[in-house]
């Protein structure tokens, strides 16, 4: 059996900011399990590396023995949350939430154990509050601390429109955590005004206040922006073995010791013994480690002996995935990324070109609106590690 102390370094490992720590070590010192909290709010069909960093610490409460409470925001997911938005963002339909909630209730499985995590979506209590009850928690925060928060004191100062509902975003949050009573609330470095509201709504509800712990945003693959499908430097926990193991390999070896750090089970000292490899070979054994979560350590093998094969005979691979497409296809190259599918948007798409990561039939594609019509089969090199068959079919 863990103490208390012990508990709190393992939960202390790169994590951010506690608020407060002394709390946590008081809580933890109780000796009961702690109800630990993490709402995810499903905006897109499926899960990237980013949202895992905070699956793998409720991973860890797990392991030591605490209950975790894994929210689905479906209800505040029809509001979309202002973090970080410059403008308001779009509100998603019911059905639409409702179907990317299907897909989180099957991936988070991935990493967290099904008997020790209780799913639960936030509409089940929120969708009851009424008018009345939306009123009186609206009653409990002012404009001006709402202003304090950076996305929207920008936007007043720039003269861009805010709208009520956004302001009433951070309290359903904040009240997801009052009606759970939750001990702990994690979030990402983007999340802490949310969860301090949460903290804040305890308080006025008689209750003791969360401990409130925020994580690192997860660098994409760029290694300048956090990961994101917006950004294109993301990876799918979904996506195929070889795609994923090869765009693991592209990070540097810097960013490297980031994501072992933030998406692995390894210690601290167990990551210092790997710094001591040559870091390619380290860079494979993450790879290794994250394939084989998400679909196996059969797949993982298989994976790291097709990029092995690929990366060191420089050939083109038979197993490459093969996109089919209509006899004739014929788009500008940024638009053949994308509606195929291999890049998350245009955006993307034209910097990837414009950074000489498309190669066709060998051949490197310097401009974005370059016409690639297909009428034989194109091998498509995308970036040092993916590659792709495009196939055409006849009618």
């Amino acid at each position: 059996m863990m103490s208390p102390e012990e508990q709190l370094e393992i939960i202390k490992q790169g994590t951010v900011e506690i608020i407060e720590e002394e709390e946590l070590l008081k809580k933890l010192k109780e000796g009961r399990p702690l109800r630990v909290k993490a709402g995810f709010d499903p905006t897109a069909p499926d899960l990237h590396l980013g949202h895992t960093v905070l699956l793998q610490k409720l991973r860890i409460f797990q392991k030591l023995g605490h209950e975790v409470y894994f929210v689905i925001g479906d209800f505040t997911a029809m509001i979309g949350d202002p973090t970080g938005r410059n403008e308001t963002r779009p509100p998603l339909s019911r059905e639409q939430v409702l179907e990317n909630a299907k897909t989180y209730e099957h991936q988070v499985f991935k990493i967290l154990d099904p008997e020790k995590t209780n799913i639960v979506f936030n509409s089940s209590w929120l969708a009851n509050l009424g008018t009345e009850g939306i009123i009186r928690l609206c009653a409990q925060y002012t404009v001006a601390r709402m202003l304090e928060r950076d996305d929207f004191s920008k936007r007043f100062r720039e003269g861009n429109p805010i709208y009520i509902h956004e302001f009433i975003y951070p309290l359903l949050q904040g009240y997801d955590s009052v009606f759970l009573k939750a001990d702990v609330e994690l979030g990402g470095t983007d999340q802490k005004f949310n969860l301090l509201v949460g903290r804040d709504l305890q308080r006025a509800f008689g209750q003791e206040p969360q401990v409130c712990i925020t994580l690192p945003l997860l660098v994409g693959l760029d290694g300048v922006r956090k990961m994101s499908k917006s950004y294109g430097n993301y990876v799918g926990i979904t996506e195929d073995p070889n795609t994923m193991f090869g765009k693991i390999m592209s990070i540097s070896d810097e960013l490297m010791w980031e994501y072992y750090l933030l998406l692995t089970d390894y210690s601290r000292d167990q990551i210092e013994e790997l710094k001591k490899l040559h870091p390619m070979e380290a860079k494979k054994r993450l790879a290794h480690y994250l394939v084989s979560r998400f679909h196996g350590p059969q797949e993982a093998d298989k994976a790291r002996e097709f990029f092995e094969r690929t990366f060191s005979q420089r050939e083109f691979p038979q197993e490459a995935p093969i996109l089919k497409v209509p006899y004739g296809y014929r788009k500008k190259a940024y638009e053949l990324l994308y509606e195929l599918g291999i890049e998350a948007s245009k955006n993307s798409a034209r910097r990837l070109i414009e950074g000489g990561g498309l190669k066709v039939n060998f051949r490197k594609v310097e401009d974005p609106n370059e016409e690639i019509e297909v009428n034989q089969e194109l091998k498509l090199q995308v970036g040092k590690k993916r590659f792709y068959r495009v196939v055409p079919e006849v009618s």
